[in-house]
Formats: C-alpha cells, sequence, structure tokens
C-alpha cells in the first residue's frame, strides 16, 4: 500500500522531466544542425564555388618570386652616344623570415656604421615589407668596395643577409645635360598604389627623361620561382623568369654642342638652348649650376642633399624659367609694329635722346639718337625711341598677340620638371592680375622687353627660329622620334615675308657692325643675332642673346642667358661663339691669319 501512494508521484515527476529535457533536446539538435550545415555550406562555398581562388592564394603562400631587375634601357644621343646606361654593380638584400623582429634589430645596429645606413631606415624597409615576408628587400643599391670587403668577412655569420650583383643607373658623362636627363629612385608608396605591377625596391624615373620615358625605359623585372615551406624557408627552385630590359631611347640632344654649351656656361646661374631652327629639334639645353644624376644611384648623404638644396638651386632648369628678355624682344615689337599695319618694312622714324610720356623721360640706347632710320639700322643700333614709338603704334595688345605668335607663353616646355611659360600681359590681363590699370610707361617698357614680359630660353630660341625659317613657329622637342611625327610640323605664324626680310637683315647687322660684332672674327660662317640685357634691381644686369646661322641657310638658333652676366655682348655673346664653332666645326684663326 505504502509502496503504491509513492510511485505515482514517482512517475509524474519522471514524466515531467522528460517533457522538460524535449524542448532543450530539439534545441539543442537544431543548433548542432546549423552549425553542421554552416560548416558544409562553407566548405562546398571554399571548394566548389570558390575553389580556383583559393587554389591561385595557396599557390602564392606556397611559391615566392625573388625578384630580378630588369636593365634600364639607355639613353642616347641623335649619334647613338651614351647618355645614360648600365653597369654591374653589388647590392645587399635582407630575408625577412630569417630572423625574428628583435633580431633584426640587432642585425640594423651592426649592419647601420658598415653599410653607412642608419639602422632605423633599415627596420622602416623591413616593416615595410613586414618581418613573416617571403620577399627579400633591398637595403643598398651601390655597394661601395669597402663596405663589400667589410660585409664579406661577416655576411656568413648573419642569417638572411645576402650580397647580389646586379646592374645600376650610369651617367657615363657625370653632371652633363643632368636637368635633360633627370634621375632615377626606387618606387615611393604612392608609385607602389599607383602601379600595382611594380615590385618592392623597382627602380623608377623621378626627373627629366627617366621620367617622361619611364614606361619605355623600365623593361619588366623577372625573378626566381622558389617553392617555400610554411615557415617561408627555400625548398626547391622552381624555374627563372627571365627580365626583359627596358629599350633604348635616342634624343635629338647633341654630346658634343651640350658639353660645349655647359662648358661654355661654366656653372654660372644661366641656361643655353641650342635648336634646329627648321624642325624644333632642341641639340643642347645646358642649366647652370647642375648637379650629378649618378648621386640618385645610390643613397643620399646629407651632405650631397646639402649641396642640392644650395643657393644657387642646381635643381632649378633655368633653360625653362622666366626672364626679362630686354632688347632681344625688340624682334617681336618689330614683327608687331609691321603686321600691325601701322608701318611697313620701309617706314623710318627719328630717334633721339629721350622721348617724355606723362612727365617721365625715356632714355636711348647708349644716350643720344641715331637720326631717322628705319628697321634695319634700328635692330644694328639696338635703338630704344625707334621701338618705344612703334609699341606705343601698334599697341599693347598686337604685341602680346605677335609674341604668342612667335612662340613666347605657347611654346611646349617638353613635359620637362619646373618648366613654365614666358608671359607678355595686355592691359586687361594685367588689371584682372595685379589689380592695376596699364599706363604708357607699360607699353614703353614692353616694347624693349623690360616691365612685365618674361621670356624663357627655351621660348627665345624658338622666337629667333621663327625668323630664320621664314615665320613659321617650330615645336620644340627633346625624343629624336619626335622630329618625324607631324603633330611636330611647324605652324606658320602669318609674318609676312617682307617683315621677316628687314628684321633677318637687321639682326645680320648685328653681328657685322653692332653689338654682336665678336661673332665676325672669321671662324665662323656669317651668322645674325641680338644681344640683350636686362636690368636686375639692386643687382648686376642680365646677360642675354640670341641667334642662328649661318645668315644664308640657317641651321641651328641659340639662346643665351647668364644671370648678373652684365652686357649681352660682354658674356652671353662668347658662349654662343664656341656653340656656333662646335656646330660648324671650325677653328679660331691664329693671330697671323687675322692680321
Amino acid at each position: 500500500m505504502a509502496t503504491g501512494i509513492f510511485s505515482a508521484p514517482k512517475k509524474r515527476a519522471s514524466q515531467l522531466a522528460v517533457s522538460q529535457r524535449s524542448p532543450r533536446s530539439i534545441v539543442f539538435l537544431l543548433v548542432i544542425t546549423a552549425l553542421i550545415s554552416g560548416c558544409l555550406f562553407r566548405l562546398a562555398q571554399l571548394q566548389l564555388v570558390q575553389g580556383r581562388y583559393n587554389r591561385q592564394l595557396a599557390e602564392k603562400n606556397r611559391i615566392s618570386m625573388i625578384p630580378i631587375p630588369a636593365d634600364r634601357g639607355d639613353i642616347l644621343d641623335q649619334k647613338g652616344r651614351r647618355l645614360a646606361a648600365n653597369r654591374l654593380t653589388r647590392a645587399v638584400y635582407l630575408a625577412p623570415r630569417e630572423q625574428t623582429q628583435q633580431q633584426w634589430s640587432e642585425t640594423a645596429a651592426r649592419l647601420g656604421p658598415t653599410l653607412n645606413i642608419p639602422p632605423s631606415e633599415i627596420l622602416a624597409k623591413l616593416k615595410q615589407v613586414g618581418y613573416r615576408s617571403a620577399m627579400p628587400v633591398r637595403i643598398v643599391r651601390d655597394l661601395t668596395p669597402t663596405a663589400f670587403v667589410a660585409l664579406s668577412e661577416t655576411i656568413g655569420q648573419i642569417p638572411g643577409v645576402e650580397i647580389r650583383a646586379e646592374s645600376s643607373r650610369y651617367y657615363p658623362n657625370g653632371d652633363m645635360a643632368a636637368h635633360v636627363l633627370g634621375y632615377i629612385g626606387e618606387a615611393t608608396l604612392e608609385d607602389l598604389k599607383a602601379h600595382p605591377e611594380y615590385p618592392m625596391g623597382a627602380l623608377v624615373g623621378q626627373m627629366g627623361i627617366e621620367r617622361i620615358a619611364n614606361k619605355t625605359l623600365q623593361g619588366v623585372w623577372g625573378g626566381h620561382l622558389v617553392e617555400v615551406d610554411a615557415g617561408g624557408r627555400e625548398v626547391k627552385m622552381l624555374g627563372v623568369k627571365a627580365a626583359q630590359p627596358g629599350s633604348p631611347l635616342k634624343l635629338t640632344i647633341d654630346l658634343d654642342l651640350q658639353k660645349t654649351a655647359e662648358t661654355a656656361l661654366a656653372k654660372r646661374r644661366g641656361a643655353v638652348v641650342v635648336m634646329d631652327v627648321k624642325t624644333g629639334a632642341v641639340l643642347a639645353l645646358a642649366s647652370g649650376p647642375t648637379f650629378d644624376p649618378n648621386l640618385f644611384t645610390r643613397r643620399i648623404s646629407a651632405a650631397d642633399w646639402k649641396q642640392l638644396q644650395a643657393e644657387d638651386k642646381p635643381f632649378l632648369n633655368r633653360a625653362l624659367q622666366g626672364y626679362p628678355p630686354g632688347s632681344t624682344f625688340k624682334i617681336v615689337t618689330a614683327s608687331a609694329g609691321m603686321q600691325s599695319g601701322k608701318f611697313t618694312p620701309d617706314s623710318t622714324v627719328a630717334t633721339s635722346a629721350f622721348i617724355s610720356l606723362g612727365g617721365v623721360q625715356f632714355h636711348e640706347h647708349g644716350g643720344g639718337g641715331y637720326g631717322v632710320i628705319g628697321f634695319r639700322d634700328a635692330l644694328a643700333f639696338s635703338s630704344n625711341t625707334f621701338f618705344y614709338q612703334v609699341g606705343l603704334a601698334a599697341g599693347p595688345e598686337q604685341i602680346s598677340e605677335w609674341a604668342h605668335r612667335l612662340g613666347i607663353g605657347t611654346s611646349s616646355n617638353m613635359n620637362l620638371d619646373g618648366g613654365i611659360h614666358g608671359s607678355v600681359p595686355t592691359p586687361a590681363q594685367k588689371e584682372k592680375l595685379y589689380g592695376e590699370p596699364w599706363y604708357g610707361g607699360d607699353t614703353v617698357s614692353m616694347s624693349i622687353g623690360q616691365g612685365l614680359v618674361q621670356v624663357t630660353p627655351l621660348e627665345m630660341a624658338v622666337m629667333v627660329s621663327t625668323i630664320a625659317n621664314g615665320g613659321f613657329r617650330v615645336k620644340p622637342h627633346l625624343l629624336n622620334s619626335q622630329t618625324t611625327d607631324p603633330a611636330m610640323k611647324p605652324e606658320t605664324t602669318g609674318l609676312a615675308p617682307g617683315t621677316v626680310a628687314v628684321i633677318k637683315a637687321g639682326l645680320a647687322a648685328v653681328v657685322r657692325e653692332g653689338t654682336a660684332r665678336r661673332l665676325s672674327d672669321g671662324s665662323i660662317p656669317p651668322t645674325a643675332g641680338k644681344t640683350g640685357t636686362a636690368e636686375v634691381p639692386g643687382q648686376r644686369d642680365n646677360a642675354l642673346f640670341v641667334g642662328f646661322g649661318p645668315v644664308d641657310n640657317p641651321k641651328i638658333a641659340v639662346a643665351v642667358v647668364v644671370e648678373n652676366g652684365g652686357y649681352g655682348a660682354e658674356s652671353a655673346v662668347p658662349i654662343a661663339h664656341e656653340v656656333y664653332k662646335t656646330f660648324f666645326k671650325a677653328k679660331p684663326k691664329s693671330a697671323a691669319q687675322r692680321s
């Protein structure tokens, strides 16, 4: 009886426990089923949907590419002589996985003094690629012989350090044509983001032709395909992908003319441009002072960098900077005067010691006047009062228009670094830029290449080429292939034959009997040109010259600027003379021959 009384409650309790466990079991089974289903779904996704992609990732983790740098293409002058080439050097690479981060800190402190590199710079490069990366990182491009000997003695004791032979950029002529050639450097983070195809440590052009034609010159890096284990250690060599060297590039530069221009400029602040008057091919482009691009083939020292930032600004390409052109601009004023219809090639103007305008006297070149003269004599004598009157009659708008037609403010800077265009503003442009009205004195100053007028040496060469070739504005260029490009065909300016003829006659007279008589010493064929002297407030005047030769069949144009050089005849003409002698391959006459 007692057993029956207590058995019923126990049975009900058991049924209640079972009924309470059933929902929990169901939930548990559902969770397990969901997890298993999720795993199966993910497995199917990885194997079936993303199988090909994941296999590629696995291959990348298993196979490493040890890069082989490609040789950059040579840069050649128009005769095939090397301006930039390659030479065998030694580089130092580190394999990040071979040491721990702490070990690399100790190794960097050990390597730094030997390689003359701050340890922090070594660690920064390792951090950039990652300490677990299988990709070697280059820390030195051009190992010095002293450092090579020192490192060779200890390299076997330092895991992950390797010396490799590879080619390095080399500029055989030192600082010659540096502003044209530019230099190379390791790709920056910005470069790598913009060009994912660049490997870490890729060398790219940073300035000049090296930058402009980088795609042609750089080639395609190759590499050793190496199988690695989970720790990143090499297991076996799988193959080699050969590097593809860059293509050679021929320039319009003539090395002989470039050397002459730079030697004559003698590292003074200024520029020399030599140009083919018929095609616009730039035969020489010199800027002083200059720099040695070989500095950038290795790590630049603090002393080198300080010198590159010196007061004389050797990085500045002065051939593409604006200068007041002085009397060389009278070529433009003469063109504007005749093309405006205010004057003819036979017109004459009375000159005087000065002209008065608004109560201000504007003086003649050299003091007194030259009487009643025409355009030919006005250029020969460089008469200021003649061109004052021509400029006032033609007006600033006409002068600005013909300046542009002759290439000022419109000529290409050939995509070189730091290049600007010249400026010959009109009254409206002056008011917009400076918030000031135009005065008659502005026109007077403009007429002789002073005031607001700015012209680059490259544009000066284009300007005088236009006169030399009969009125066609050439398009300056540096790549030899561009000379035959239809896009580079010279454009007509609309200059009348009579205008061209009288300006040519005037420029020839400057050399025969004017301020450029030094060019008539018999050492070269007859040439034509115009000197200029531009005022620089508080400093010595700038010296300028533009010219072309020979007179009867013009081939080259020359433009020279020497900052603070004084008179054009004093500093600029001798440089042009040396350039002409090199071009014509003439030798100076002896004293006996001259007598």
